[in-house]
């Protein structure tokens, strides 16, 4: 008999983005292999929308205006950059925090707000932040195959890296991070010197075509978000996990069988 498919679960994940000595890079974090999910791979940092972001009390605690699914995504989205990176997407009375600001509070509350020990909310509260979901640029939309046992429902942001800040993974739920641009992560992934999922791959397919962080906003503002799910399907060379090409992807499907 079979089971109907799981149903997904929300998720958000943000892409966060600097200009360096030789073009774009984005911030990657190294997933635990402890984890059930991802275990082991490289991706962009995120997690599932927790019914704490979909509190209408932190509408007053986020910038823009959005329906109420697309703002709890979108503070998912900061929340957890502030956990997993360190890197604080917030404002205070509409203007950009100081840097030695956003060090004092990275330290002081980020192990807190991870643990569950702290909320966001409280932690926006608390230092007077406005959670600067604004800022966020939709860039992609992706849910896990039916297949699969676990599956999410995971909308992709891109951010710029706020000026003297940094990421740093959180030693937990990722062991490694690093600044690399997209088209040496593909490259290594490409090679197997580094295990990127096929989703994390077609993204950076597309950020590849970017020269800087602007021109990489300026591309995700102008092009239209296609919901996207991995298939599997039989070529005469093997078989591949396939996406539609009209959704955009330059990288639209990936060999599986060797």
């Amino acid at each position: 008999m079979e089971h109907p498919p799981a149903i997904p679960k929300p998720a958000a994940s943000v892409l966060i983005l600097r200009d360096g000595p030789a073009g774009l890079e984005v911030f990657m974090v190294l997933r635990s292999p402890e984890l059930d999910f991802s275990s082991g791979a490289l991706v962009f940092p995120g997690g599932k929308v927790d019914p704490e972001d979909g509190d209408p009390a932190l509408a007053a605690r986020a910038t823009g205006r959005f329906g109420e699914r697309a703002r709890a995504h979108r503070i998912a989205a900061v929340r957890e950059a502030f956990e997993e990176t360190g890197v604080l997407l917030a404002v205070r009375a509409g203007t950009m925090l100081p840097p030695e600001d956003a060090g004092r509070m990275v330290a002081r509350w980020r192990a807190s707000v991870h643990d569950g020990g702290v909320s966001f909310m409280s932690f926006l509260e608390a230092e007077d932040l406005v959670a600067d979901t604004a800022a966020l640029c939709h860039c992609a939309h992706w849910i896990t195959p039916e297949h699969s046992a676990r599956r999410f429902d995971v909308h992709f942001y891109l951010a710029a890296l706020p000026p003297s800040q940094d990421g740093r993974h959180d030693g937990s739920e990722s062991v490694d991070s690093l600044w690399i641009d997209p088209e040496t992560a593909l490259r290594d992934a490409a090679e197997g010197s580094r295990p990127i999922m096929f989703p994390t791959r077609a993204i950076l397919s597309r950020l590849a075509r970017s020269r800087n962080v602007d021109d990489a906003l300026r591309r995700a503002e102008a092009e239209p978000v296609e919901t996207v799910m991995t298939r599997i399907a039989a070529t005469p060379a093997g078989r591949v996990l396939r996406i539609p090409r009209s959704a955009g992807y330059p990288m639209s499907e990936l060999a599986i069988d060797s």
